[in-house]
């Protein structure tokens, strides 16, 4: 919160910049009296964090007031339905708490051709029971180098491959009518070098030069680079690169062709909130903010995670508040566990993507040991009231290894070598391995390395299938509806990318596309098998039975109350394979991570638990005998429920 002296200052400034935006609202008093309230509510958050960044420059007053009006605009151009929306969600400001909430993501194009074909799947997106629908970068993009959508050229044009600027409108729309919030990205690190300001920086325009950080020799880059990490190694040695016809380096973090944005202009800043802005008037509910921990620079460190980093994400929270509050910010930051959590929070991004507990759901599959993920979950699940964590066992991207060190340590593993364990592990070179995956951006130096493949290929269906042993294949099977069930159950926002729910395999066949060939992630990013889907009520099936168990597990959650309170206790059971958490002292969950039977004794669990004589298993629908031990099968999980 804003100390005194500055919410005096922001009320002030405010009480001065007003009569400048009256104007705008002359004949809409209603919405004038509209914005006003939640300005003056939200603007000296605002204006806190941007004095934090921007109150050393003489011009600061002035930018201050431009930002206003970007946010004025937008919101009289804002829809009314959109309007409508706003009051609904400021009336119950935790809804995507709910546990009606379900997550789905997938690529336009590979999933259903183009923006008409998405619609037409929305009751395929009903059956499954989404209520949440993550679509991947579709704006404009250079044709060949544009990083899987994430180097974008215009935020406010589709590109033409998936359809229109009104078919994604009426997207939303209808996606809203049948009670699914749609779900964006927001690239705002970088642009694509096609940007129409890198095209008029290359051109020579100043202006438009200082929207990135250019350098005329390697004097400085060279000292940034003493401190900066590669992303991408393989693809993307370093973190400049020389534009030849300015003879001049730019800061391009990932790829050559994604130029990094200079968030020290707050030209930038207000160029960025009027695209965020511009989104949500379309009907964007969520906006993914990708890559959050790189945006600002500064000598001497590694760029990543920096203080106005939060200060600029909460400055475009509170505007956001005010100009489209049913709008809200998912932060994308796959780093230290610390520094993830550093990021939610009501005022900064309310929803987060949980990447520690993703990767220690591999972890423990891998190990059929669950004392580093029960560990680290029972200090680090926790997050403060009015957020949500985003569970997933896998997205578009790669398996980074990204538990925290010293988590590690206090359980007695050391996590350096452990990565280089789960590293041949799911690249199937640990002997005794299930998964099929391939590695992704090896790098000699530090022997970082991370990990692609579909769900089902790494958790051994694609081992079982093709070596013929319905053992193998059973196992896998049950390894692919566990870890879903973990993100149904533990609390958040589940995603499934979508494929993963029909137990789709990795697709081989990206190495002849000359421009995916080189990046191995394309492996996990197959066309959607809608051949394969028509399989999905039968449970004979590998894509039935994952379907049904899913769609199962979805269905208790959504009807069971218990569910709602976000409240989850992670404990030691005394079993070193089973996972052990509490849901809102009402649900207690066993989830076995062995391929072999385990027994929980009912004493241990009654000291985490006070448990009636009988317990019902929610999964099974059957209430279970009343003797001294849960006895557990093969990869099998209980959501019990007292009677």
């Amino acid at each position: 919160m804003a100390t005194h002296w500055l919410y005096e200052e922001a009320q002030t400034a405010l009480d001065r910049l007003l009569p400048r935006i009256a104007p705008l609202f002359s004949k809409h008093e209603k919405q004038y009296q509209q914005f006003v309230a939640r300005a003056k509510h939200y603007f000296p958050l605002a204006f806190a964090n941007l004095y934090q960044v921007y109150s050393g420059r003489y011009d600061f007053f002035y930018h201050l007031e431009q930002i206003l009006l970007t946010t004025a605009h937008k919101f009289l151009e804002r829809p009314k339905d959109l309007h409508a929306l706003d009051q609904q969600r400021e009336a119950h400001p935790t809804w995507f708490t709910d546990r009606q909430m379900i997550g789905g993501v997938c690529y336009v194009d590979l999933f259903a051709g183009d923006l008409d074909g998405i619609r037409k799947k929305i009751p395929y997106f009903k059956e499954l029971g989404l209520t949440y629908l993550h679509l991947m970068p579709l704006y404009a993009v250079p044709e060949t180098n544009n990083d899987g959508g994430y180097a974008v050229s215009d935020f406010r044009t589709v590109n033409p491959r998936f359809g229109t600027l009104a078919d994604l409108t009426r997207l939303g729309r209808e996606l809203r009518d049948n009670g699914i919030s749609l779900v964006m990205d927001f690239v705002f690190n970088h642009t694509s070098d096609e940007h129409e300001w890198a095209k008029r920086a290359l051109a020579g325009e100043k202006r438009y030069q200082q929207y990135y950080y250019f350098f005329p020799d390697r004097t400085l880059p060279d000292i940034y680079e003493k401190n900066l990490r590669e992303i991408f190694p393989e693809q993307a040695p370093g973190n400049f690169t020389y534009i030849e016809s300015l003879g001049q380096w730019v800061w391009t973090t990932f790829n050559t062709f994604q130029w990094d944005l200079n968030y020290t202009n707050p030209d930038v800043f207000n160029a960025m909130l009027g695209e965020m802005l511009f989104l949500a008037n379309i009907g964007t509910e969520i906006l993914r903010l990708d890559a959050v921990a790189f945006i600002w620079k500064q000598m001497g460190t590694n760029c990543e995670n920096l203080p106005p980093v939060h200060n600029i994400i909460r400055a475009f929270n509170a505007l956001v508040r005010i100009a489209a509050p049913a709008m809200l910010f998912k932060s994308e930051a796959i780093v230290h566990p610390d520094d993830v959590a550093s990021y939610i929070s009501p005022e900064e991004c309310q929803i987060s993507y949980n990447p520690t507990f993703m990767a220690l759901i591999w972890e423990a599959l891998a190990t059929r040991e669950i004392k580093l993920l029960r560990h680290s979950m029972s200090k680090r699940f926790d997050i403060p009231a009015g957020t949500a964590w985003i569970n997933y066992v896998r997205v578009h991207d790669d398996i980074g290894w990204s538990f925290a060190d010293e988590d590690a340590l206090e359980v007695g593993i050391n996590g350096f070598d452990h990565r280089l364990f789960l590293n041949q592990f799911y690249t199937g070179k640990f002997t005794g391995s299930f998964a099929t995956g391939l590695p992704f951006n090896y790098n000699p130096i530090n022997q970082d390395m991370r990990i692609c493949g579909t769900c089902a290929s790494l958790a051994g269906l694609e081992q079982g299938l093709s070596l013929g042993n319905p053992l193998y294949t059973e196992d896998a099977l049950r390894r692919i509806i566990l870890i879903h069930s973990l993100i149904i159950s533990a609390g958040g926002i589940p995603l499934i990318y979508l494929g993963d729910e029909i137990a789709m395999l990795n697709d081989y066949s990206y190495v002849n596309d000359v421009h995916k060939q080189n990046d191995s992630r394309w492996v996990h990013r197959p066309a959607f098998d809608w051949g394969r889907a028509e399989n999905r009520h039968d449970e004979l099936h590998p894509a039935g039975r994952v379907f049904s168990a899913l769609q199962g597990l979805i269905n208790i959650r959504k009807q069971n109350r218990l569910f709602d309170n976000p409240q989850t206790q992670f404990i030691d059971v005394h079993n070193r394979h089973v996972l052990a958490y509490i849901r809102n002292q009402a649900i207690f969950i066993l989830a076995n991570f062995s391929e072999h039977g385990q027994r929980i004794s009912k004493r241990v669990m009654s000291a985490y638990w006070k448990q009636s004589d009988k317990q019902h298993d929610l999964v099974s629908d059957t209430t279970l005998d009343n003797d001294d031990f849960i006895a557990l099968e093969p990869y099998q999980f209980v959501w019990l429920v007292n009677l």
